[in-house]
């Protein structure tokens, strides 16, 4: 272990690249990890900073491991060894280099919007990422600089594998890192943080404001009171989750924030708010109130639709515990047209008269551990007349505290909401 997390090692970096400093100096980081350490270079440096976009084609049934990378105006980089190594067919290199190429479009839409890049005609560019592992990505990032006039490309990150330079070839004019260990497995084993870096980390590292207009914290009038909720919005969003929570719980729920972060970077807005007051919250009885709680959950998704963010774009619930009964209630209604529903530790037994009438795609996720929960909704699903399915999070208690378990949920529910709130391509 080397790095206390990206911003130490974007520091230790910094002072081996003190020489580099001055007017023609620009500052490339490659999202997502690598802008928070670019960040922290540009800093020490004085420099300005961008990002160098680029994407790994990973093997489609070994996403780890790189067959390539693409990169912003076409660079391309394919590892030819792999490809006739694994067999990968011109048709499956084609549809990863598809999906791959809607992700870099995505990300500098959210990563620039409106802005230009970054000028680097003559200049000395600094790619700084937070580690090397195969080097795909970073040869595309080392082929955008140089296709957009760099008069001196230098390719710095805190760590990489001993023969990092005889991978890397000339793809740059200089190499600098602070360690090069021989025993490599993984960037992540040399730092003591190593989680993964949000959409909003990067937007907050390149300085640009992460909510736009009308988003951010508010407050939803429902039934003549005010409920306090946080709307966020990303770029060209596909969908918005609003977020039912249980037993009390509120928006602040640290739970549902981390699952609200990793939808948001899957393109989809999310809707978090207080489905009860303070005062109301105190009151047991309430937190237990499915009809109650759906009625908000209602008031809510019909303020959401006038909203001009969330304008015609398909909505989802997520719910949790009591929570996931109000989502199923309020999905029953007539007129609900909800996309679809995930469940976290729910208690649909608490919406029973309705689940026949609930036609959402409906995905019950439960801790393996957590067996009277298990079965209920094991038996909840034999009452969903739409598509739904039972999945269990092994070795998980009820509050998915186990190492691991909440980021299952997560990528679980990413998967469904973006699988049935994604539209579908045509041609």
């Amino acid at each position: 272990m080397l790095f206390q997390d990206r911003r130490d090692a974007g520091r230790r970096l910094a002072a081996e690249l003190g020489s580099f400093a001055g007017p023609d100096v620009v500052v490339l980081g490659m999202p997502r990890g690598g802008v928070v350490v670019a960040a922290e270079v540009a800093r020490e440096l004085d420099a300005p900073l961008d990002v160098a976009i680029v994407r790994k084609l990973g093997v489609p049934y070994a996403p780890e491991l790189a067959m390539g990378a693409i990169g912003e105006g076409g660079a391309r980089v394919l590892n030819d060894d792999v490809i006739a190594q694994v067999r990968i067919s011109p048709g499956e290199l084609a549809a990863v280099e598809l999906a791959e190429t809607e992700e870099l479009e995505r990300r500098a839409r959210r990563y620039r919007g409106d802005r230009r890049p970054a000028d680097l005609r003559g200049k000395n560019v600094l790619i700084v990422d937070d580690g090397i592992a195969t080097g795909a990505t970073a040869l595309a990032a080392c082929r955008i600089a140089r296709t957009r006039g760099a008069a001196h490309v230098v390719l710095a990150v805190p760590v990489a594998p001993y023969d990092w330079a005889d991978r890397l070839g000339r793809a740059a004019d200089e190499l600098v890192c602070v360690a090069a260990p021989i025993e490599f497995f993984a960037i992540g084993q040399f730092y003591a943080n190593f989680t993964q870096t949000t959409d909003e980390e990067v937007l907050e590292a390149l300085g640009i404001p992460t909510a736009p207009p009308d988003t951010g914290d508010l407050e939803i009038p429902v039934a003549g009171l005010r409920l306090g909720a946080r709307l966020d919005m990303p770029d060209e969003a596909v969908g918005v989750v609003v977020f039912a929570h249980g037993s009390g719980s509120s928006r602040h729920s640290p739970r549902n924030r981390y699952v609200a972060r990793v939808l948001n970077d899957a393109g989809l807005g999310t809707l978090l708010f207080d489905l009860l007051t303070a005062d109301e919250a105190a009151d047991r009885s309430n937190v237990f109130d499915t009809e109650l709680l759906a009625r908000r959950l209602t008031a809510a998704t019909r303020w959401l639709r006038g909203h001009p963010a969330a304008a015609g774009l398909p909505i989802g619930y997520f719910g949790a515990s009591t929570g996931a009964a109000a989502a199923l209630w309020a999905a029953a209604e007539p007129d609900a047209d909800i996309a679809a529903i995930v469940s976290r530790g729910g208690r649909p037994d608490l919406a029973w008269p309705r689940l026949a009438a609930v036609t959402a795609p409906t995905l019950l996720i439960v801790g393996g551990a957590d067996d009277l929960v298990v079965q209920l909704n094991e038996q909840a699903n034999t009452w969903l007349h739409g598509e739904s399915r039972v999945i269990l999070v092994p070795g998980a208690t009820h509050l998915f505290e186990e190492t691991g378990a909440l980021e299952q949920v997560a990528d679980l529910a990413q998967d469904w909401f973006t699988s049935h709130m994604a539209p579908t391509p045509v041609g």
